[in-house]
């Protein structure tokens, strides 16, 4: 055998490790990058916890921990007693939030064809409206959880907080869950607390403007943001929206046709 040709197999030799450690770091790339899409097809943001191993971590939520959430400090409605407990952890600059809130048509359309409301010629049921209606009806408890989602939801999950103060949560929620919420939350307000003039103006339609500016100004739920998105992360919720049914876990904006044959088995 020519030395060159001895060169070229000494050479070979050498660099097959790499190319193999290579081809299986581009492997698991790709893995990680469909993932990410799968989870924003769903509606949630591509977040995930990973073990020292690298392999995602989700804990094992039992209906005594979800049972649980309902002797914290947390904005709630009803009790542990009801048959259903429904947990959402939502941001409300969280576009999927908004698509599942369905008090946004316009932004659902925007988003795809999956997404239209019903009410807008679609088959996407939004699934908060109909937990509302369970909740009217004391079928279901009810905690909002806030998770950074989007990264601009500071300041309206603050709103939100001094709403449920004033037993005025849903008629707020519902407000900012608007296509005008969204646009202002993520266009001009952000997390800016100067602009808690111009976020509770828009809100004076469910609640006193003043009330809520002072509130907002106060400082008094910085500490709650971070507490929430603790407990949120307790629960195994890696993105927004996440939803608990009892302890079935719904990850992502689906509709509540996907979700109506747990709701009526705990019913």
């Amino acid at each position: 055998m020519s030395d060159e040709k001895v060169n070229k197999t000494s050479l070979f030799e050498k660099i097959t490790p790499f190319l193999i450690m290579l081809v299986v770091i581009l492997a698991f790339g790709v893995g990680v990058l469909w993932q990410k899409v799968a989870n924003l097809e769903k509606g949630g943001t591509a977040k995930t916890a990973t073990t020292d191993t690298g392999t995602q971590a989700q804990p094992t939520i039992d209906i005594s921990q979800i049972k649980g959430l309902f002797g914290k400090d947390l904005i709630k409605f009803g009790d542990e007693k009801r048959k259903l407990l429904i947990v959402e952890v939502s941001d409300p600059s969280c576009p999927y939030c908004h698509v599942a809130g369905g008090k946004d048509g316009e932004l659902n359309k925007q988003i795809g064809d999956r997404f239209t409301l019903v009410a807008d010629g679609g088959t996407y049921l939004a699934p908060v409206p109909e937990f509302k209606k369970l909740i009217d009806a004391k079928k279901a408890s009810f905690v909002y959880i806030y998770q950074n989602g989007h990264g601009n939801g500071e300041l309206a999950m603050k709103a939100l907080y001094c709403a449920f103060e004033k037993d005025k949560f849903w008629e707020v929620h519902d407000l900012l869950y608007t296509n005008k919420g969204y646009n202002l939350i993520n266009n001009e307000v952000k997390n800016d607390v100067t602009q808690a003039g111009k976020l509770a103006d828009f809100l004076k339609g469910a609640i006193n403007a003043s009330d809520m500016k002072t509130c907002l100004e106060s400082g008094r739920y910085d500490k709650r943001l971070t507490s929430d998105e603790a407990l949120a992360t307790s629960l195994g919720i890696s993105g927004t929206p996440g939803f608990y049914l009892n302890a079935t876990n719904f990850a992502g904006a689906y509709s509540y046709t996907d979700m109506k044959t747990v709701v009526d088995a705990a019913l």
